[in-house]
């Protein structure tokens, strides 16, 4: 059988994996589909996405429609005649009107072992609700929210200090592999999918900046897993005298390094022997943290640039 005739759709750089992997393999997209430009950095710059950037490089034809429910949009979609649509984080709604085009229709690279984790941000979930692992699954789209049979899935596992950014890199990378070792056999049919099993769905909503904050009141081990999911975006963050504080990176003591009346969110120990801070329980101890403005410094250097003795720290609705 002659090579398919892919069109590609993504945007950030999970996407990009794939892509390349595809451009590597041999199967390279004839089009390839990526979200509108966007203003990026302090300057707010249009900025092209990852994707749209390799596209041009390996002389790919980019389309960048700012939807595809546009009737002009999905007409030149019909003109490319695709045999397989892939899609990798794209961040569009594919209509049911384009799911039909391409020929064997349209196949998702999502990251996590569906039905767990549909959504916008599985990697994330995972961590905070402290899975052993996640995965890439090769899914069948549908009309509905990551909810199509399932190709192929392959899993990962996750490590005890592993932050998102570190995970999204390598189920990235997971990603792409999968996609080429399975494209062919997913066009000729040695694949099946299999439906996914509705009644482990599990969802994970878009991230908002408000998710990522620090309540004190929570066991220093979910708070250690938080830091983690929202390493590098948003970022967990903390109030300190009307500062927001990003948190970078936490490990817990063993047990709370004070007595029973600390209340959450107080300053146990700062200084050379490391800044503490009380939870519900245990202690987490702060080992990366960034003042608005400033690089990310340890909690040594913190607790010297500022008065934290017996302060409490607070992160406001």
């Amino acid at each position: 059988m002659t090579s398919p005739r892919v069109l590609f759709a993504g945007t950030p750089e999970f996407a990009l994996a794939s892509l390349r992997a595809l451009v590597d393999s041999g199967a390279k997209p004839v089009t390839v589909l990526t979200q509108p430009d966007r203003p990026a950095g302090r300057g707010k710059k249009l900025t092209q996405s990852p994707v749209k950037q390799f596209a041009i490089e390996s002389g790919i034809q980019v389309l960048q429609p700012a939807s595809l429910r546009n009737p002009e949009a999905v007409a030149e979609l019909r003109t490319l005649s695709p045999d397989i649509l892939i899609v990798a984080a794209y961040g569009l709604i594919l209509p049911q009107e384009v799911l039909d085009i391409p020929t064997h229709g349209c196949l998702n690279v999502h990251a996590s072992l569906l039905p767990r984790w549909r959504g916008a941000a599985p990697i994330q979930a995972a961590i905070l609700n402290g899975d052993p692992a996640t995965g890439i699954s090769l899914m069948a789209m549908t009309a509905g929210l990551d909810c199509g049979p399932v190709y192929v899935m392959e899993a990962l596992s996750i490590g005890d200090d592993e932050t998102a950014g570190e995970l999204h890199d390598r189920l990235a990378e997971l990603g792409g592999t999968q996609l080429v070792r399975s494209l062919d056999d997913i066009v000729n049919g040695k694949l099946v999918a299999v439906e996914q099993d509705e009644s482990l769905a599990t969802y994970a909503p878009k991230i908002k900046t408000q998710d990522a904050r620090i309540d004190w009141h929570r066991p220093a081990s979910e708070l250690q897993r938080l830091v983690r999911a929202y390493n590098p975006v948003p970022g967990a963050w903390f109030d300190l005298d009307g500062q927001r504080i990003k948190c970078w990176q936490v490990s817990c003591t063993g047990a709370r390094a004070g007595t029973v009346s600390d209340e959450p969110g107080k300053i146990i120990s700062s200084g050379r022997s490391g800044l503490v801070v009380a939870c519900g329980a245990g202690g987490l101890i702060l080992e990366s943290v960034q003042r608005p403005g400033k690089r990310p410094v340890t909690g040594e250097e913190l607790s010297t640039a500022m008065d934290l003795a017996g302060k409490v720290l607070t992160a406001p609705s």
